[in-house]
């Protein structure tokens, strides 16, 4: 609420406690139910929607912002109600996890990191991440891709009720690790999802929250070489007794538009 409510409050009952409501609505919020899962799906399925449309809007000559753009208006046509974040980027600036659109124009060899996400009727949210190339990817790009495709994978195997977060987190980073990659995966594995784009769970190291059927969050490991490529691979996945649901059906591949 606004502060000169919570001012009011306090000053109108002076010998109550008042305190965050996060730590209770976090834990309720966490562990989605049928309902919310079925919603959580039908976005994932939109979302593959639009990211199979991608490879045709990535074409030499063309900047990353009209290619946004474009994104924008599929992910409306596709059941969105709100365009949440759209990242295109290609060639050095996939470097950058957060980047977002820029005026670069795109160029034969770029690998393009597309993240996109939007809001449903229903205001659940979708979230995904595939990796690009535009003709053939630099050479070197070609090893590491495959072990981020291992890591990902490890990750949404290893993850379901009774593990960590942190370990889902660790499952993801071993494989880079062990790879050489370690120091270029520079966030976290995943964060919830529902009504927000990012809430509880976090999939990272140090959260020892035990998962439990009916949570969802991100599996998103990713690697940035700075001035020269990025990519990020990531699904939304929904925490079962023995495994996870998964919410996003595109290929995994480099897709090369």
């Amino acid at each position: 609420m606004w502060a000169e409510k919570v001012l009011a409050l306090r000053a109108a009952l002076p010998a109550a406690t008042q305190t965050l409501a996060g730590p209770v609505i976090s834990h309720l919020r966490m562990r989605k139910d049928a309902t919310e899962i079925a919603a959580l799906l039908s976005a994932g399925e939109a979302i593959d929607r639009v990211h199979a449309a991608v490879p045709d809007l990535l074409r030499p000559g063309r900047t990353e912002r009209q290619v946004g753009e474009q994104i924008a208006a599929l992910l409306l046509d596709e059941g969105h109600v709100r365009v949440d974040f759209i990242i295109v980027g290609s060639g050095p600036n996939g470097a950058s996890p957060h980047h977002e659109v820029s005026d670069r124009v795109l160029a034969r060899g770029d690998v393009v990191v597309v993240d996109i996400g939007g809001t449903m009727p229903d205001g659940y949210r979708s979230d995904c991440t595939r990796t690009y190339a535009i003709g053939e990817a630099p050479a070197e790009f070609a090893a590491s891709y495959q072990v981020l495709q291992q890591a990902q994978a490890a990750a949404v195997e290893w993850a379901r009720a009774g593990v960590t977060c942190e370990s889902v987190d660790e499952a993801a980073r071993s494989v880079l690790a062990r790879a050489g990659m370690g120091d270029l995966f520079i966030h976290r594995t995943g964060h919830g999802i529902g009504l927000e784009t990012h809430e509880e769970p976090y999939i990272v190291a140090g959260n020892d929250t035990v998962l439990a059927a009916g949570m969802a969050f991100s599996i998103e490991p990713g690697f940035y070489v700075e001035g020269k490529f990025g990519a990020r691979i990531e699904d939304i996945v929904i925490a079962t007794a023995d495994g996870v649901l998964v919410a996003n059906h595109q290929s995994r591949d480099l897709v090369v538009a």
